[in-house]
């Protein structure tokens, strides 16, 4: 009940924003937030399988609301998962409640927060808390976060928390720090760019462990230093992180302890016309935890419980097809069946415009964009009886995990036409990503043409194949796109994977829909059916059972 009246209290915010005095309109605050809601009604299929868990329709709804008082601010996010959370999220989302709540104050010198709070610490190799619906992630901490500017050139940051689980919160609590400094305005450079950053993050469960090695406590240090000159910028990140005990196959092994440790790199050039830009990461038993047994697979199948941030770095793809093969970093040890504690590597992104008037660039000029990516296990001895390893130098690279090599032509050829090509070569080690058998070579291709009539009307036009001998073979896919204006746009899309030695999986995964936008409202609905396999986001994936349904989606802001 008292939940209950918090969110009528929030409901009732818009009306005090509206009153005035005779003269001039009183400063009462101001109230916005957002509704989200996405649906589905999941049906039965002969090719996709009968659905046979409770309740054919789900919904997960959110709604935000954000209030700001001159430098005072408060927010709420009330979340309903009726009668149940869509397939595939955390079990522990159920019912209605209140998701995430907040008070604070902020200045440009101080700010304060108590409640539901996300922050990142560098890159957040270390510590980062966020919230993507798509996903199903939503890692606040709840707790305290203080922000304190002493000068325009520092900032430093304390928190303690503890790590949201559902509508709960996890055992562990989190302690952190954070500095960053900014040199070039300490010391006045004026064309050198040069920052730096120090942070601790700490994490403490006390369990039932009586071993004299085991320590409640889990500490973990970030030094990062940034640097820039004209076109040309770097950055550089460690992180140490203590010995914590070894958790493989939802088991604790009281007698076994391991550090972890993470080096990133990144450096690039740009100017008019030219962009190079590039990563190399090495992880070694990276994986963070808040609740020590959020590493078992009830867990880490929906991404739940993760203190740091980890996205492979790889090239994020645009479509289904190059979507098939994709990596996820491997930050974990596993030491039992295969060996394997970390991974190595990195990528590079080329990005050219060839000028206009040129003999390849034509009339518009034309966009290149090539990406290669190449990563590895961490080279080493791996006992997978005993359970132990002991790594071969700092940068020894091991079994080959994946490499994705892509080139991406973006053309205009007329005032009304636009086309994209894009090819795409795959290596996909699936023993030691998906912790399954076999590897795959795959190449795709892409060709795109868009058609502009003006007033917002458009058609596109998408033709994809997949080329391989492994795994499940070849596959093909389409779209075609039509926006009426720009409110109304309506799609088919299809892939195909008519290569599969097994007939009964030569399915069509076809989907039609459309959604209509006015202002700051999108309503969208779709019919179709959804490929079993890894949905990623931003270099993160959840894994998505293969349905066919409808799907209904409304977001709206104010």
């Amino acid at each position: 009940m008292k939940k209950l009246k918090l969110v009528a209290i929030l409901l009732c915010l818009p009306y005090i924003s509206l009153a005035q005095d005779e003269d001039k309109k009183k400063d009462y605050g101001k109230l916005s937030g957002g509704l989200e809601s996405n649906s589905q009604y999941y049906v039965d299929d002969a090719k996709t399988g009968d659905f046979e868990e409770e309740d054919n329709f789900r919904s997960n709804t959110y709604l935000r609301l954000n209030y700001d008082y001159k430098n005072w601010f408060a927010n709420i996010q009330v979340e309903s998962y009726e009668p149940q959370a869509l397939l595939s999220y955390y079990p522990k989302y159920e019912g209605t409640d209140i998701g995430t709540f907040a008070i604070g104050y902020k200045s440009n010198s101080f700010e304060a927060t108590v409640g539901h709070f996300y922050e990142q610490f560098g890159s957040g190799l270390i510590l980062r808390s966020w919230e993507d619906r798509q996903l199903g992630i939503n890692n606040a901490l709840r707790g305290a976060n203080v922000k304190f500017r002493p000068t325009e050139s520092i900032e430093l940051t304390a928190l303690y928390g503890r790590q949201r689980d559902g509508f709960e919160v996890s055992r562990g609590d989190i302690y952190g720090f954070n500095s960053e400094i900014n040199l070039s305005d300490l010391f006045k450079f004026e064309s050198t760019g040069l920052g730096f950053g120090f942070s601790y993050v700490a994490r403490s469960e006390d369990l039932d462990i009586d071993n004299p090695d085991f320590n409640a406590t889990t500490n973990s240090f970030s030094g990062r230093l940034d640097y820039s000159e004209g076109n040309f910028y770097s950055s550089i990140e460690y992180v140490s992180k203590s010995e914590d005990v070894f958790i493989e196959n939802d088991t604790f092994f009281d007698d076994k302890y391991f550090d972890g440790n993470a080096l990133l790199l990144n450096f690039g050039y740009a100017k008019s016309g030219l962009g190079i830009d590039a990563t190399f990461r090495r992880m070694e038993n990276m994986s963070f935890y808040s609740q020590r047994n959020q590493a078992f697979e009830e867990y880490t199948q929906f991404n739940q419980g993760i203190v740091n941030y980890l996205p492979a770095l790889t090239k994020q793809h645009d479509y289904s097809l190059t979507n098939i093969y994709v990596y996820q970093a491997q930050p974990n040890l596993k030491l039992f069946r295969i060996g394997k504690a970390g991974e190595i590597g990195g990528q590079i992104d080329v990005f050219y415009k060839i000028k206009k008037g040129s003999t390849l660039g034509g009339k518009y000029g034309t966009k290149l964009a090539f990406n290669y990516a190449n990563w590895y296990g961490l080279k080493g001895d791996y006992n997978t009886t005993e359970g132990t390893y002991e790594t071969s130098g700092f940068l020894g690279f091991g079994e080959k995990f994946y490499r994705d090599m892509s080139l991406e032509i973006r053309k205009k050829i007329s005032k009304n036409w636009s086309s994209i090509f894009t090819v795409v070569n795959t290596y996909y080690n699936k023993e030691f990503v998906e912790d399954t058998a076999g590897e795959v070579n795959a190449t795709v291709l892409v060709g795109e043409a868009t058609h502009k009539f003006g007033s917002g009307k458009s058609i596109r036009v998408e033709a994809q194949h997949l080329f391989t001998n492994d795994d499940m073979k070849n596959w093909a896919g389409g779209t075609l796109e039509f926006n009426l204006n720009s409110k109304v746009s309506m799609y088919v899309t299809d892939i195909y994977n008519y290569g599969n030695d097994d007939s009964d999986a030569q399915i069509h995964y076809y989907n039609f829909g459309g959604s209509y936008s006015r202002g700051a409202t999108r309503v969208g609905a779709s019919y179709g059916r959804q490929r079993g396999g890894l949905l990623c986001v931003g270099g993160v994936c959840r894994i998505v059972p293969e349905i066919t349904g409808f799907t209904l989606n409304l977001s709206t802001s104010f």
